[in-house]
């Protein structure tokens, strides 16, 4: 737990909680956000785009809209998540 002036503004027992109900969860404890930059670390706007063909990642990309048009988009959303979970073992290559 992290206080600043007498505030929690982090409570690590909560997130440790989380972590226990969905142990086979490969995605718990991720962030859109982090999915998103390491997949543009990864692969580029380019090689993304191609991977994933939606305009966010084609035209003009940045992250911000990237991930409001993810947020509301769960079709777009899960492609994402697929390509980041088959992406890890190549990374880790």
């Amino acid at each position: 737990m992290l206080k600043i002036n007498g505030t929690i503004v982090f409570n690590m027992k909560r997130n440790e909680e989380e972590l226990e109900e969905q142990p086979n969860n490969p995605l718990h404890g991720i962030k859109l956000k982090e999915i998103l930059e390491f997949l543009i670390t990864f692969y580029g706007w380019e090689k993304l785009g191609k991977q994933i063909d939606i305009n966010c990642f084609i035209s003009n990309p940045s992250v911000g809209s990237s991930l409001k048009f993810l947020r509301k988009t769960p079709w777009a959303r899960e492609k994402v998540e697929k390509l980041y979970i088959a992406s890890i073992p190549n990374f880790k290559k």
